[in-house]
């Protein structure tokens, strides 16, 4: 199958096709470190990891790299508040950031450098550009000359007229244009500065990534992502100064992930409705936080709310549940449990079928939503054989090799790809009990339910089962189906 990738620049789905048949290189914007982040840097970075894990899973050798911007204005802004230094308050905010990104399983990039690592890499790009007529000096201060590149407005799809009416800040009269970016600030008393054929000073925000990209990546690359919120001007302005600096293409395939709102709003701290990553985790699974965003495709926008992530992590142990059925049923097996073994090679199902269903899905654009439905069908059909078996008290061979098989894999994608599934079964789901509010029914109401689904069960109505086990659930109680009959647990046992 061939992997089709949603290109910004474009506006397209395009067959995607690395500058290197066995490698990938990619680059991600990472985050400005003044602040705790916050769940659309979640979403960013879940969704830039899952790409990550699938391009290495077809096989591809993935360069991947992840910047910090550890000099910005916010950061000196921050430093100057907490009286401390642009260096210890961007190494805070690193740090903190490394702890989430951790718990929430983002893989490492291949490389993770930081801005101020390399100034002399931007320096020499700006001197490049100035020699070029791409850039200009003016008292210390450097700006590109967005007039000099006349593809400006590609990725945005704006024209230059358009992006001046649209613009509502006063000219700068040091500026020829109103578009003209800088490149290197001249220093101001109490910031960061480096020496430089200007003068002391700093470097702009857009310079940073493309000489970092260059660094790591070298002049072209296969993959750039980041937020929607950083196709213009951020992204724009790389492709200008990249692209005049080396006369090749910069980047083939432009990535943005979709905004996240909170309960309908833009998230702000205005509204008071700002949400870290370290707000949901004190409370809720991180893997329940991975569902939750791989639900929506990457590009579309996602409401975020408390509910949202409780019903992900009810479907997480649906999972969990799942998986933990088998291993039982697996475990009796191997002692001798009294099931029949039936001699039929046989079985309705072929994991070929949801495997080329799964990949179909991911290999159209990443597409999560649809292929963790897929996988959803799949417990289903594999919860289906298990339950039935153990009602006749047999099994036949072709099933009992579809559910190993099936089993395999969605271990395997659960845990390669989507970076879930990491956790002990038992101890999750017992963990999970606990966290449940302590239990409102009777004990005779609970025997009363179980005995109604296993009517149901016996009479093959599946989907009325699993309400009556998911409704349990929402109570606190905990099914467990075994050769004996069905078990439950309870936040009060």
């Amino acid at each position: 199958m061939n992997l089709y990738v949603y290109n910004t620049l474009s506006l397209s789905k395009e067959l995607f096709k690395p500058l290197n048949k066995d490698s990938v290189l990619m680059y991600v914007c990472g985050i400005t470190a003044y602040d705790f982040s916050h769940i659309g840097h979640a979403r960013a970075y879940i969704t830039f990891d899952i790409i990550y894990r699938y391009l290495m899973h077809l096989g591809y050798k993935v360069v991947y790299v992840r910047n910090f911007t550890d000099i910005d204005d916010k950061i000196i802004k921050k430093a100057n508040s907490d009286n401390s230094s642009v260096e210890e308050v961007s190494s805070k905010y690193i740090e903190k950031f490394r702890e989430d990104m951790n718990k929430l399983s983002v893989l490492n990039p291949s490389y993770e450098p930081r801005a101020m690592e390399t100034i002399g890499e931007m320096i020499n790009l700006i001197k490049d550009l100035i020699k070029g007529e791409h850039a200009y000096e003016i008292n210390g201060d450097v700006f590109f000359r967005v007039g000099s590149f006349k593809d400006y407005g590609k990725l945005s799809h704006k024209n230059i007229d358009e992006l001046i009416a649209g613009a509502r800040i006063p000219l700068n009269e040091k500026k020829e244009n109103l578009l003209d970016f800088a490149l290197w600030k001249r220093s101001k008393e109490g910031e960061p500065s480096w020496d430089s054929p200007w003068g002391k000073g700093r470097p702009g925000w857009h310079i940073e990534c493309s000489a970092m990209s260059m660094k790591f990546l070298g002049e072209s690359i296969d993959i750039h992502g980041g937020g929607s919120d950083l196709v213009f001007p951020h992204h724009e302005n790389e492709i200008a100064q990249s692209e005049s600096f080396t006369g090749k293409k910069f980047v083939n395939y432009w990535i943005h992930n979709g905004f996240v709102n909170v309960n309908n709003e833009k998230m702000s701290k205005s509204l008071k409705n700002f949400i870290t990553v370290r707000d949901v985790l004190d409370k809720h699974n991180p893997e329940a936080m991975r569902l939750f965003f791989m639900f929506t495709h990457y590009r579309s926008y996602i409401d975020f709310s408390l509910d949202g992530i409780e019903s992900a992590n009810r479907s997480l142990m649906r999972l969990y549940q799942s998986i933990n059925l088998y291993d039982n049923f697996k475990s009796r097996q191997d002692d001798g449990f009294d099931l029949a073994l039936s001699a039929s090679d046989k079985s309705e199902e072929n994991i070929e079928h949801y495997k080329n269903e799964f990949y179909e899905a991911m290999n159209d654009d990443f597409n999560t939503a649809q292929a963790i439905s897929v996988i959803f069908n799949l417990i289903r059909k594999t919860n289906k054989i298990i339950n039935d078996s153990l009602s006749r008290k047999v099994i036949m061979r072709g099933d009992l090799n579809f559910l190993d098989e099936a089993m395999l894999f969605i271990k395997k994608t659960l845990s390669e790809i989507f970076g879930i599934l990491n956790e002990n079964v038992k101890r999750l789901i017992e963990s999970n009990i606990k966290d449940i509010p302590k239990v409102s029914l009777s004990e005779e109401e609970i025997k009363r339910l179980i005995k109604k689904r296993d009517i149901l069960r016996e009479n093959k109505e599946y989907k009325f089962a699993d309400e009556i086990r998911n409704k349990l659930l929402e109570k606190g109680v905990v099914l467990e189906d075994t050769g004996l009959g069905t078990t439950y647990k309870t936040g009060d046992k």
